[in-house]
């Protein structure tokens, strides 16, 4: 078979030669050039550093100079703007060794470059979702003329985008986008490893009529050097990591801002340079931060989320990591930052503050060295980005009808599963309600829109997941606290959630979304603040159900520290009786009955509404239990509740739907939430913290 080298263009074989000293491809840039060559559009899966970029921009190349388009012929989109920034001058280096060019385009490039840029466009386009979305919105774009030679577009990391509001915002925009030229554009995802790449494809595809593929060779296993200590204060966590981490580059990955703020100030005190990244820092910090790393060892970067995606930060020695993500795929990009340098081994040493997290690193790497992967959710009724991108339709063209709104919209994946009943109930609802004016059969911005989201020129729609608001934090007496984010706000429930601010605990009293205001009062002594908000972290089943085997085996696990291993045997030791003796896995105590599912979050907080459509209990559930709390409990009650959540009869009866509906939390998902009906605000709320159907298959398991 010809390989696919000999396939590109003269010009592009001897700049990969020559430019970059290249004899040959790797495997996944052979397969993926043979398929994007041949027309298709492709989800190129492989690890962090495994070559996707060239996998991708080589092939796409090839095809830009056998025709040059006339305008833009491709856009490379990234989840984030430090992604972007970081891949500029890689892409930079391979468009022009072949005589082409390309431009970034995000908030932070002038005005001035942005108009050279649209007067003379370059041939790719890099960008983020957002940005793309203002490049529409703008009457100073072109962008019929920008886009009307478009040719492909290719989506980094996109397992961080698919299943998420940013990735159906993304689609949405990619449609509303795609109608600018008369080409069938080609999609092009590159992914990590994920449990359903097929989806991934069918949803990125939309309605091009390409014939699709996944591009997913054989990875060759290599040794992994991993750890786990059990450290019980984030003092012993920074005292610790700092003599690990002495003299080398390591990323510390930490759950939350809070954890990473305290970590990185009990670092600083211990000879060794410490930087903070996450999205509270100013880009100039993270930047700083990013640039200092690359220069030298002892060094290490205090990091969210924001650095798990496949930004280069140099060669680095160590992942640390205060506690476990929540998902196989998080602790797998996170190891991937390590391991690239020949002789080195991927590593990641995790520093557990609680047995349960101990318990979760564990099954995330007894899940990952069996080859198990989280599957991308796919959701086709996302009613907070239907509401944006209405509103968005109607900035777009001042003025739409509803019937050419759901033209546009209907064609999204995402919102396939909604009715054009319900999009019409949904438009005269948001008519009722201000947020869209209707006149002469056209829709334009209501009232309602421009007083929550009109400030700064219609920012909070240009900008739809982006440039946080801040929000005032205030005593009933009105002195004012500090402030925090929107997105941290919008995690929050009045009388429920707590926090730390100003190094005191804080339970919440009132959220004034029209003022930004946060109303507190002071926490009871000894209720632990719930930093990061109310929302709880929901695991899933497979993660939970790997914690309940780990916990009937009986041998030692060979990267536990003596501490993490004895509170592991001491877990084994008080959940054997139930674990190993009880049909139900349940343990009766004097004023409570804990039933141990080990079922995750999902499946735990839907028996729990279950339960209590049947009993007058209280019922506390996280994701390996059920507190229950109520007079009258016996197994024979638990059994007969159990036979009725195991029918779709029970779960489908109206009174329980009811139930449901009345009793869900007033979480604040999506700042467009607002705008919805009850009823789909709801939804929205119910789809984020129930599982229905594996609920059922979970109770219909424990009758067999």
């Amino acid at each position: 078979m010809t390989s696919a080298f000999a396939r590109f263009p003269t010009r592009l074989q001897q700049a990969i030669v020559s430019r970059l000293g290249w004899s040959s491809l790797r495997p996944v840039q052979e397969l993926s050039s043979h398929a994007l060559l041949d027309g298709k559009n492709a989800i190129i899966l492989a690890p962090t550093a495994g070559g996707k970029t060239e996998a991708s921009i080589f092939p796409v190349l090839a095809n830009l100079i056998e025709r040059e388009p006339k305008t833009i012929g491709v856009i490379y989109v990234a989840p984030i703007k430090a992604l972007l920034n970081n891949q500029a001058e890689r892409l930079k280096t391979y468009t022009e060794m072949v005589g082409l060019r390309r431009f970034v385009w995000h908030g932070d490039i002038k005005a001035s470059e942005k108009k050279a840029f649209i007067k003379e466009p370059a041939h790719i386009l890099m960008t983020t979702p957002e940005s793309l979305e203002v490049m529409l919105l703008s009457s100073k774009v072109p962008h019929v003329k920008l886009f009307n030679d478009l040719r492909a577009v290719i989506v980094d990391e996109i397992h961080a985008l698919a299943g998420s509001d940013r990735g159906t915002h993304l689609i949405s925009v990619f449609e509303r986008l795609f109608p600018c030229t008369d080409n069938d554009v080609q999609r092009i995802g590159l992914s990590a490893t994920v449990g359903n790449p097929q989806d991934i494809l069918q949803w990125l595809q939309g309605t091009s009529q390409r014939e699709g593929c996944v591009i997913d060779p054989p990875h060759v296993p290599s040794k992994k050097d991993i750890r786990i200590y059990y450290q019980e204060t984030t003092r012993a966590i920074a005292s610790q990591a700092s003599q690990i981490a002495q003299g080398q580059k390591s990323l510390f990955f930490c759950q939350s801002r809070s954890l990473a703020e305290k970590i990185a100030e009990q670092m600083q005190e211990r000879n060794i340079d410490v930087f903070v990244h996450h999205s509270s820092v100013s880009a100039e910090e993270r930047t700083t931060a990013e640039e200092r790393f690359h220069r030298g060892g002892n060094t290490s970067i205090i990091c969210t989320s924001t650095l798990e995606l496949g930004i280069d930060v140099g060669d680095l020695d160590l992942v640390l990591q205060a506690n476990a993500p929540s998902t196989v795929s998080s602790f797998l990009q996170r190891l991937g930052r390590t391991g690239r340098r020949k002789g080195q081994r991927a590593n990641t040493t995790f520093f557990c503050e609680d047995t349960e997290t101990v318990l979760q690193a564990i099954a995330l790497i007894e899940l990952a060295k069996k080859g198990w992967v989280e599957s991308v959710p796919t959701n086709n009724r996302v009613w907070s980005v239907l509401v944006h991108q209405i509103l968005a339709l109607t900035l777009q063209f001042g003025a739409i009808s509803a019937e050419q709104c759901w033209q546009q919209l209907s064609v999204i994946p995402d919102f396939s599963g909604i009715s054009q009943s319900e999009f019409e109930y949904l438009i005269a609802h948001m008519v009722r309600e201000h947020f869209l004016f209707l006149s002469q059969g056209l829709l334009s911005i209501g009232d309602q829109t421009e007083k929550t989201f009109g400030r700064r020129n219609f920012m909070e729609i240009y900008a739809v997941f982006s440039s946080p608001q801040l929000y005032k934090v205030s005593t009933e007496t009105g002195y004012i606290i500090g402030s925090l984010e929107q997105n941290f706000v919008d995690k929050l429930v009045a009388e429920m959630s707590s926090f730390l601010l100003s190094g005191k605990a804080w339970i919440v009293n009132h959220i004034s979304h029209e003022d930004r205001i946060v109303k507190v009062i002071p926490a009871p002594r000894g209720k632990k603040p719930t930093w990061g908000g109310f929302i709880p972290q929901l695991l899933s089943f497979e993660i939970c159900q790997e914690i309940k085997e780990l916990l009937l085996r009986r041998d030692r696990i060979p990267y536990l520290n003596e501490k993490a291993q004895t509170f592991l045997d001491e877990w084994r030791e008080e959940l054997n009786p139930v674990l190993n003796h009880s049909e139900l896995n349940i343990r009766i105590e004097p004023e409570r009955v804990l039933w141990w599912t080990f079922a995750g979050g999902q499946i735990n907080h839907t028996l729990k509404y279950g339960i209590q459509v049947q009993k007058d209990w209280k019922i506390i559930a996280d994701n390996f239990k059920l507190k229950i709390e109520g007079n009258g409990f016996t197994p024979q009650s638990l059994r007969q509740i159990i036979t009725n959540l195991s029918t779709d009869d029970f779960w489908q009866d109206s009174s329980t739907r009811s139930f449901i509906k009345a009793n869900l939390p007033n979480y604040r998902l999506s700042k467009f939430q607002s705008a919805l009906p009850t009823n789909n605000s709801l939804e929205m709320v119910e789809s984020y913290l129930l599982d229905i159907s594996q609920a059922i298959d979970f109770v219909r398991n424990i009758h067999q």
